[in-house]
């Protein structure tokens, strides 16, 4: 069973396209760069591509922006930061950090899907600074302490 929460978006631009999913059992909806000409993203060099919208995630949630599998594997074009975190606080317009990974350049056309956003709920905490931490197996092993 699916559960549906309702989301108000707002579009910032009149011609800003409302996310949508590619398939009924995607997790991710698609976002749309709301731009009036092509971008052209130099190689190595990273754009910032507007989707014209603003989304009020609820509290205990953020958006999470992730890479559109196909543009990422097939253009070498990815959220600059991998994994963007919209905070529920945040009314701005979502922007997204395109980087071109390859040689060439890339281009970004308008209403092309560039990212996707999952909207996920986070646990808040309260950190408590102590002198000890419990001893665990692996301890302070890190960086391929486990094997390969």
């Amino acid at each position: 069973m699916v559960i549906k929460m309702k989301i108000k978006i707002k579009k910032i631009r009149e011609n800003a396209k409302i996310p949508m999913r590619a398939s009924s059992y995607a997790a991710g909806y698609d976002l749309y760069a709301c731009i009036d000409e092509t971008v052209a993203i130099a190689p190595h060099t990273t754009e910032k591509i507007g989707t014209g919208l603003s989304i009020a995630v609820p509290e205990g949630y953020f958006g999470a922006i992730f890479a559109r599998s196909g543009l990422a594997a097939k253009e070498g074009l990815r959220p600059a930061n991998c994994v963007g975190v919209a905070d529920s606080d945040y009314r701005g317009e979502y922007i997204v950090a395109i980087h071109n990974d390859t040689d060439e350049i890339r281009k970004i056309e308008p209403y092309e899907r560039i990212a996707q956003l999952v909207v996920m709920p986070f646990l808040a905490v309260e950190f408590e600074e102590t002198a000890e931490l419990d001893s665990t197996e692996r301890g302070a092993g890190g960086f391929g302490s486990t094997g390969k």
